[in-house]
């Protein structure tokens, strides 16, 4: 879609004189502008006084755009008050009324409750109008910078520094609404109980299913699920920080084999992540020792996180060995604040993970950052949905020669201080959306609540199955090292943004319209790069910037990976597994070298001579052609009459993308099930040639032909079978997606025994002169 167009058709009435004059600014560009450096032809040339005049009128717009988001932010704030005030009143005359007497009536809350969405609804537009703002300003100087040659963009960064109405926080705003509407809509009585998540949780299973959120709709996803389930604060005696959000883990691996890696990306049964997880800021002592087993669903078990807390000042001794299990619960003992059982499976716990550190070597590799917003109702974990914004993943070994963590158990040069702008490049990872985990504790056969399906099938969100913080900071901090990349790497480069797919979302209780301006040309918003659909976004989850100023290429803090994707109709969306990759063959093979090295580089050559041969008689051989489809009912629905673009992925050379693929028994029971039915069936054509072979009178030259044709139909039959068979077993023991379908096989079979019979009653009847 065009920026004017999406301009036009998000104008929110209330804020309609104080957006960006986009179509004027434009076209003072278009006037006084001559050729862009792109392309040829003539014009005037861009003078200091039409700078001079843009900027006036760029300073102009600016001012307005910030003067009117500092006004509704105050008004919004002080509705606010007014609302806690007024939901006060009415809870103390609630609480407070006589027998006799009769409390605040229903349509009171209702009116709260309709004032509450009226407010929330405020949230959300002003929200809309900084993100739509915040993304004209910055096309408006991409253009600029374009068509003049005079490069703005620099000195405008420190004017939007100066005037950042693109920064505002919501979240203490997000929390006040919560915690109000929970009150007006339990009228009166909210479900209490204990908020502490993590403290007393030690072991706990739960279905969690991850989605990605891009920046612009994180705001509206927070306020529609506040007005469902309120923030779960952890203590609500305090004012909200933002500090109190800050999550921290530093994840361990074995940074010669990466085993914790690859068994978290291949998802093996009994595989493990071990991190140390710390809440707030870093000068919190309570550290959480986490280890995270997964168990595939066919053992009956389910996938379960386990940990213990530990003082900040004992984690080094720990992890080397040097303090042990006992000592670190011998206080707890004592104390008898906990159970003997409890000590003693947190014990045992402690021990297994010292062990597996010290034995396999296991050393901090990467950190991960975000400020976690969780939705729950207190002492109710049937639904619980967090929201995790500003994640960010650091390098913490010292592979590279540099001491980052040094002997220490995580590194102390950064903190909370998103988004850690003192770190290089090679050491930091900024994801570029939000994730949104909904977990559910669902009886058997129970559907989730109705609004949750209704947000999880909405525009708001991308489902990415199986996502890991740490397998993805692992992957990208480590090119070198990590060969086997997590499925999701090629959605990277592909804008999640949808449109609306079905009447979801934030509804004032009274209509707002849209007013439209008409605009003839403008740019694709579609068509433009990378930067500015993933690194220009005006409003995180707290109503932050993405970025702390204009992004672009000179800017790497709100960045993704901005890989060039070219027009080649030859890459493929993912390299799977049972697709041949020789560029990966071959590292692998080099690496290894010798023998192994020689018979896969013959291997790659025959079959690049296959493969050409097969394309050469492709064509030659007629064949029926492909015809044009009519679109679906969807893709009209989502995409119209226009072209539809797919993005195309490639791994690089020596990498592969890793399909996940489920494995159960009952897939190697049907492995050898079929085994067993081939091997059946070359029996019985075994025995008919023995039968042609040694149970005639007189065994002629005629009978002996027929006898040792079925005879090598059998045993072909077999060494298919018996080929086929470990093909598959390897298959399934390494998880590749193969094909398990046999398209050939009982065609060929088929056709064989018919020939072999046909040849038996032909020469048969031969013999006895019939014919």
């Amino acid at each position: 879609m065009k920026f004017g167009e999406q301009l036009r058709s998000s104008i929110i009435r209330e804020y309609q004189w104080y957006y960006i004059d986009y179509n004027g600014l434009k076209a003072e560009l278009k006037n006084a502008t001559g050729p862009s450096k792109a392309g040829g032809g003539s014009g005037n040339e861009w003078t200091e006084e039409d700078e001079i005049r843009f900027v006036g009128k760029l300073e102009a717009e600016l001012e307005k755009v910030h003067t009117k988001q500092q006004v509704k932010a105050m008004e919004i704030s002080r509705r606010i008050a007014v609302s806690d005030h007024e939901v006060k009143d009415v809870v103390n005359r609630l609480n407070e009324r006589g027998l006799k007497e009769d409390g605040p009536s229903e349509e009171e809350f209702l009116l709260l409750e309709e004032d509450l969405s009226d407010i929330i609804a405020d949230v959300h537009d002003l929200a809309k109008f900084v993100q739509l703002n915040y993304t004209g300003f910055y096309k408006i100087i991409k253009k600029h910078d374009k068509l003049t040659g005079w490069h703005l963009r620099p000195v405008f960064d420190t004017r939007l520094k100066a005037k950042p109405f693109y920064k505002e926080n919501y979240d203490a705003s997000v929390i006040q609404l919560s915690k109000l509407y929970d009150v007006v809509r339990t009228r009166g009585n909210p479900v209490k109980g204990d908020s502490a998540a993590g403290g007393g949780q030690a072991n706990f299973v739960r279905q969690t299913t991850k989605y990605w959120v891009h920046p612009d709709n994180v705001t509206e996803l927070k306020l529609i699920i506040l007005k469902h389930l309120p923030v779960l604060v952890f203590n609500a005696s305090k004012e909200f920080e933002q500090a109190d959000s800050a999550i921290t883990s530093i994840y361990y691996d074995n940074p010669e084999k990466w085993d914790l890696y690859e068994g978290r990306l291949k998802k093996t049964e009994g595989a493990e992540a071990i991190r140390l997880r710390w809440y707030g800021g870093m000068q919190n002592e309570t550290i959480f020792v986490e280890r995270k087993t997964h168990r595939e669903d066919w053992t009956g078990e389910k996938s379960v996180k386990a940990r213990f807390s530990i003082k900040e000042k004992n984690v080094n001794a720990y992890m080397r060995g040097e303090l042990l299990p006992a000592a670190i619960f011998e206080k707890a003992r004592k104390e008898g604040k906990k159970s003997e059982k409890a000590v003693a499976e947190d014990e045992r716990l402690a021990s297994e993970i010292q062990y597996s550190v010290l034995k396999h070597g296991y050393k901090p590799v990467c950190r991960s950052f975000y400020n976690r917003t969780a939705f729950q109702l207190p002492a109710d974990a049937r639904v619980r949905i967090s929201l995790d914004t500003e994640l960010t993943m650091v390098r913490e070994d010292n592979l590279d020669g540099r001491q980052r963590s040094g002997d220490n158990w995580r590194r102390m040069d950064i903190g909370i201080d998103w988004p850690f702008s003192q770190l290089p490049a090679e050491d930091v990872v900024r994801f570029p959306y939000a994730v949104l985990e909904v977990k559910l504790q669902t009886q058997m056969g129970q559907e989730p609540p109705e609004w949750v399906r209704q947000l999880i099938a909405s525009h708001l969100v991308e489902a990415v199955p199986k996502f890991s913080k740490f397998i993805h900071g692992t992957a990208c901090l480590f090119p070198d090292r990590i060969k086997l990349l997590p499925f999701w790497m090629p959605q990277m480069d592909v804008d999640i943004r949808k449109p609306a797919s079905h009447d979801f979302g934030i509804r004032r209780p009274g209509l707002s319209g849209t007013t439209n301006t008409s605009d003839d040309d403008d740019e694709d918003l579609d068509s433009d790069d990378e930067e500015l659909r993933l690194a220009a976004r005006p409003a995180t989850s707290n109503g932050q910037s993405g970025s702390r100023s204009l992004p672009g290429p000179s800017d790497t803090e709100g960045q993704t990976a901005d890989h060039a994707v070219a027009n080649d109709e030859d890459y493929l969306i993912y390299d799977s597994d049972d697709e041949y990759d020789p560029n990966y063959e071959l590292e692998e093979a080099r690496r290894v070298g010798g023998w192994h090295y020689y018979h896969t580089l013959f291997t790659t050559k025959g079959r690049a001579l296959r493969d050409g041969t097969l394309n050469v008689l492709k064509h030659l051989v007629p064949a029926p052609r492909s015809t044009q489809v009519p679109r679906s009912d969807r893709l009209q629905m989502l995409f119209g009459s226009s072209s539809i673009q797919q993005k195309k992925f490639k791994a690089p050379p020596g990498k592969k993308i890793y399909v996940p693929v489920r494995v159960e028994p009952k897939v190697y029971f049907a492995a050898e099930r079929t085994f067993l039915g081939w091997l059946e069936y070359s029996i019985y054509i075994g025995a008919i040639a023995i039968t042609l072979l040694n149970f005639g009178e007189h065994p002629t030259p005629t009978s002996f032909l027929v006898a040792g044709v079925f005879t090598l139909l059998a045993i072909l039959s077999l060494c298919y079978s018996v080929g086929i068979y470990l093909y598959r077993s390897r298959s399934i023991r390494n998880r590749k997606a193969a094909r398990f379908y046999d398209k050939w096989g009982p065609s060929v079979l088929c056709v064989s025994l018919f020939i072999a019979v046909a040849l038996n009653f032909g020469f048969e009847g031969r013999e006895r002169n019939i014919w």
